[in-house]
């Protein structure tokens, strides 16, 4: 077994790989960014080393930063969790390359075979795995979608080939949306993937997204977990999931789960994984393959009893599958609530900042917590906007739901708003209860009246929080590392003046900066020169904190209601920045790459 294994992530994702670690007696390393240093993996360590500013490519997508890190701390395993390089082909083969470290995870060779969209459906295909009507070779030229849609109709989806969760995903509703879709998604593809590759499907109009568990050893064993149901959906990101799935017979269920293992076979795969579907009207289609662990792989292991983190430990190790595929049951009934950072009120707007000035988690029988926050701690918005998971467990689907709200009802956050009253809500809904809800649920048929009413009702009272502006205590922390060794020291100073910040004071109403455009973030990590706001006109501003993809005025243009001004990637979306109203552009305040704050300035109409 290994000594001790380096968690290329961060967050509660990194925390639970080194639960398990610590399970199987494995030591533990972090790695952290700037932004990150007083977070709650950093603490769980036995050792952490920063490796970068808050930016994630110069930090946790650092491919030698990372592999540096496991050097220094002789660490013979890095374990990637999901998102940042979990996915990375280019940096698995690094560090299968690199002498004396292994890689927990698919071999790269494989992650670039299933990685790639077109590729994964050319080995489905060849595994007999049904796959919705699409190419199988990339598409350069926006006539082949229109050859496509005059074939198969439309809708059409067009689709980045290093895309997930709708990142690199524009639905072509009929031929005059053809041009710019294309365009959309491969900019999105180039943005988030460096691939600004396509391929298409026939877009499906209302289906249920069903996913399939898989483990395998390099001893040729190949297991199924079951399927999770993932349906309940918002723009492409899952907000809940459960096991078993609520839509399918057993006969369907067993189809699919046997697909899995087909296509996952065909491919040589190793290691944890997950093999996406789509169903529709009794038929079920391939979408993708996740080469990694998924955020909720919990719902398969609460249901199974399989630790899948340790299995991936333990396959990468060399060990074979203990357990046959008669040996897998499935018991009970489990869900995932993604406890996110947003006002789900305000079309789930992401928070930008925060302090958890109480959380107070829920527990009891059948309730797990995946989280790595404490009470007092800041939230870290850099990157993304789940602080927690919780994860319920009953006997059948009714108790889940009764056990989910007693939980959720118990879950006490207050200093940041989060999407708790949501999940309330949606355990009280008719449609979610009868488990007859599809992809298209919350986007299409949720009235948004009801999502207000929940988030008034359950909701933290928005000035939670806010500190006592009378009080004079000064509270100085410092941080003190000594070869990845970290000493934490903490002093209160009651009746001192307070600390002056790094930009004069201008942070949090102050007036160092511009109004609504403080200095910025270049692409290039620089901070980029702060601009003057001038004239009295519009001032359309940023809903959300992102990166701005493309600029797509000039000034002097005159727009109408509805006209793109500038695309914003937030939460791995690309939004679009419309103008509210017709007029002229009189200035720019931002420009590609740069990265903006809710509430920051964009364009100035007049």
């Amino acid at each position: 077994m290994f000594r001790k294994v380096l968690v290329a992530n961060r967050g509660e994702i990194a925390v639970r790989v080194m639960r398990a670690c610590e399970e199987l007696n494995v030591g533990t390393v972090a790695v952290y960014s700037e932004a990150d240093k007083n977070s709650g993996h950093v603490r769980y360590a036995d050792e952490a080393y920063n490796i970068g500013p808050a930016r994630a490519a110069d930090s946790y997508l650092d491919h030698e930063a990372v592999i540096e890190a496991a050097r220094k701390a002789d660490a013979d395993a890095i374990h990637p969790g999901y998102g940042f390089l979990a996915e990375n082909a280019a940096f698995a083969r690094k560090v299968e390359e690199t002498d004396g470290i292994t890689w927990i995870g698919p071999a790269s060779e494989s992650m670039e075979t299933l990685g790639e969209k077109t590729k994964a459906r050319t080995v489905m295909n060849a595994a007999d795995v049904p796959i919705v009507p699409g190419t199988t070779d990339p598409v350069t030229d926006p006539e082949e979608v229109r050859a496509f849609g005059e074939e198969h109709g439309y809708p059409i989806a067009i689709k980045a080939e290093g895309g997930g969760g709708g990142r690199g995903m524009k639905v072509v509703e009929d031929e005059s949306e053809v041009d710019d879709q294309f365009e959309s998604a491969r900019r999105e593809g180039e943005a988030y993937f460096d691939n600004d590759s396509v391929y298409l499907e026939r877009y499906l109009e209302n289906p249920r997204h069903i996913e399939v568990q898989i483990i395998a050893d390099t001893h040729g064993n190949v297991r199924h977990l079951g399927e999770r149901d993932c349906s309940l959906q918002r723009r492409h990101q899952k907000v809940i999931e459960e096991g078993p799935s609520p839509a399918l017979s057993d006969d369907l269920r067993e189809e699919i789960g046997e697909a899995a293992r087909r296509g996952v076979k065909e491919s040589d795969y190793v290691n944890a994984g997950t093999v996406e579907f789509l169903v529709e009207d009794g038929n079920f289609y391939f979408l993708e393959v996740n080469t990694r662990i998924q955020v909720e792989h919990t719902v398969t292991e609460e249901i199974t009893g399989i630790d899948i983190v340790k299995w991936q430990i333990r396959v990468a190790d060399g060990d074979e599958l203990a357990f046959s595929q008669d040996d897998v049951e499935i018991d009970g009934h489990a869900m995932e609530f993604r406890i996110n950072a947003e006002n789900a009120a305000k079309d789930f707007q992401p928070a930008s900042g925060g302090k958890l000035v109480t959380y107070d988690p829920p527990g009891g029988i059948g309730v797990r917590m995946d989280d790595a926050l404490r009470q007092g701690d800041e939230i870290v918005t850099d990157y993304d906007s789940m602080i927690a998971k919780l994860i319920v467990y009953g006997e059948d689907r009714d108790e889940c739901i009764s056990r989910s709200l007693r939980a959720l009802r118990e879950y006490e956050i207050e200093g940041v708003t989060t999407i708790v009253p949501f999940h309330r809500l949606m355990l009280t809904d008719e449609t979610f209860v009868a488990g007859e809800h599809t992809t298209k649920y919350l986007d299409d048929e949720l009235e948004v009246e009801r999502i207000e009413d929940a988030q008034s009702q359950w909701g933290p009272d928005e000035s939670a929080g806010d500190e006592d502006e009378d009080e004079e205590v000064v509270e100085r922390e410092f941080t003190v590392e000594v070869n990845g060794k970290r000493f934490e020291v903490n002093l209160e100073e009651r009746g001192g003046a307070a600390l002056p910040v790094g930009n004069g004071g201008a942070g949090a109403g102050g007036s160092g900066s511009p109004p609504g455009r403080p200095g910025s973030t270049g692409d290039d990590g620089s901070e980029a020169p702060e601009i003057e706001i001038e004239g009295d006109g519009e001032h359309v501003t940023a809903e959300m904190q992102g990166t701005i993809l493309s600029v797509d005025v000039a000034e002097g243009d005159e727009v109408e209601a509805g006209d793109v001004l500038v695309v914003l990637e937030a939460m791995k979306m690309e939004n679009d920045i419309v103008a509210s109203r017709g007029g002229t552009v009189t200035q720019i305040a931002v420009s590609e790459g740069e990265s903006v704050d809710m509430g920051d300035s964009l364009v100035v109409l007049e």
